[in-house]
């Protein structure tokens, strides 16, 4: 170990420093001295291992992990196994493979400036003749050659990461699809709000009118975060809306839905919550199903005179994917007039809300006795839980958004507060679906919408 000024890995966080790993690969121990001497003359301080082969680099550079991994390797040309710039070909092809490429400084006895640019051509950082090396310039060459690794590994980093996100981009915009309806006066309002943490999540809706006008609408949250959930959400929604346009009766599309989830999902205790809503052709009534799912809340009445209900879940069935007895039935509501179905997922009404936020939201009962009772140990373990949004919580938002707003805008406006109250992105992903019908004795065209928030977007709203 040389002493001096540290040669440090780079990390963003100077906490996170480490001393840099240097591989001296050289066969002579004369030599192998001296490059200690002139590290130590430098002033630069590093933790030097030492391989006499090309093999011995090669298992040295071959780390499954960061733990343990080269920063930069010293290289000799003249080894016993392999000679002149086959030495670097084989140490770069190796550490294509690392955990993180090092750098490559060759210092070998073979001067001559076209063997210099080959082995520079051949992905050398720099090169280096003994006899004319002294401690200054071996000093710099290391701390160069590791800022240009550094370099070079964040710009891979910001690579993977756009990567990512235009992949993360895309399977949201999946689950984001063109409502496929013809009758305008039908309105169709959708919104998709990802969680925090940059995990995407599974939750997916859509909505088609079949050719005897029928509408069917369908939201649907894959249980878990992340690429496999989110691509399994698309999956799906793909699915649903070709068992929708090939005519499936609605009783039978989740029956078909739920082999689709069997069969593609990773694991076998992945689940589905879901509510599809078919609306008449004739506009007077609505089936609900529910497959584990929150019921939606109904709203109805003229503009300026509108009302927001929260339908019961009297024939909730069980879930997606889950293996017990029992299918789905639907409830049928009766409607006359203007009305529309809010569906949402439960990143909705999980959303935890600061205590100063609650009053006038609904009353969620476990979240108020938590935070008002005067009894110790009154609700016991439950007394210290932060308080959620439930559903009676969003269905009072909802009401009083509104009363004050109206029926257009009211997705984001939901979204929106919601967040708000939360004090910032929710846990889990929200989507909510809004499908409705504005009346027949009238010439209001209904509302069509389609919001994704990215993250980005609303921390600066």
């Amino acid at each position: 170990m040389s002493s001096g000024d540290v040669l440090q890995t780079g990390s963003e966080d100077p906490a996170e420093d480490v001393v840099a790993v240097v591989l001296l690969v050289e066969d002579d121990d004369a030599d192998a001295l001296l490059v200690t001497e002139l590290l130590d003359d430098a002033g630069v301080e590093v933790e030097l291992r030492r391989a006499r082969t090309v093999a011995e680099a090669e298992e040295a550079l071959d780390v499954p992990g960061p733990v343990g991994s080269v920063d930069c390797v010293l290289l000799d040309l003249g080894l016993p196994d392999a000679v002149g710039l086959t030495t670097v070909q084989r140490l770069r092809a190796v550490a294509e493979r690392a955990w993180d490429l090092p750098a490559l400084v060759v210092l070998t006895g073979h001067a001559g400036v076209d063997q210099g640019l080959a082995a520079v051509a051949a992905g050398a950082d720099d090169y280096l003749v003994k006899g004319e090396t002294d401690s200054g310039l071996l000093g710099r060459s290391l701390r160069y050659a590791l800022q240009r690794r550094r370099s070079a590994a964040q710009q891979r980093a910001l690579y993977r990461s756009e990567v990512r996100a235009e992949e993360t981009a895309r399977l949201e915009r999946a689950l984001l699809p063109t409502p496929l309806v013809t009758d305008d006066k039908v309105s169709v309002m959708v919104g998709y709000l990802p969680g925090g943490g940059g995990l995407l999540g599974g939750d997916f809706f859509d909505t088609v009118e079949r050719a005897d006008g029928t509408v069917l609408s369908v939201v649907g949250d894959v249980a878990g975060h992340g690429p496999d959930e989110a691509a399994l959400g698309a999956t799906l929604r793909t699915a649903w809306r070709t068992l929708v346009l090939t005519g499936t009766s609605p009783q039978d599309i989740l029956g078909h839905l739920e082999r689709v989830l069997v069969t593609e999902r990773a694991r076998p205790e992945v689940f589905v919550t879901l509510c599809q809503v078919v609306v008449a052709p004739d506009r007077g009534s609505v089936d609900v199903y529910l497959a584990g799912h929150l019921p939606p809340l109904l709203i109805t009445g003229p503009v300026g005179q509108v009302r927001c209900d929260a339908l019961p879940p009297t024939r909730r069935g069980r879930a997606l994917g889950v293996p017990v007895d029992g299918g789905w039935e639907p409830d049928r509501v009766r409607l006359d007039g203007p009305f529309a179905l809010m569906v949402y997922t439960d990143g909705l009404v999980e959303a935890e809300v600061a205590a100063a936020e609650v009053d006038g939201l609904g009353k969620d009962a476990v979240g108020l006795a938590t935070m008002r009772t005067a009894e110790p140990g009154a609700i016991g373990p439950l007394r210290e839980r932060v308080p959620r949004l439930g559903q009676s919580g969003l269905h009072a938002l909802v009401s009083d958004d509104l009363q004050r707003h109206g029926i257009v805008g009211v997705v984001e406006r939901v979204l929106r507060q919601v967040r708000v109250l939360h004090g910032g992105p929710l846990t889990d992903d929200a989507a909510v679906l809004v499908v409705g019908w504005t009346g027949r004795d009238n010439d209001i065209v209904g509302e069509r919408s389609s919001m994704l928030a990215d993250s980005a977007e609303w921390a600066r709203a």
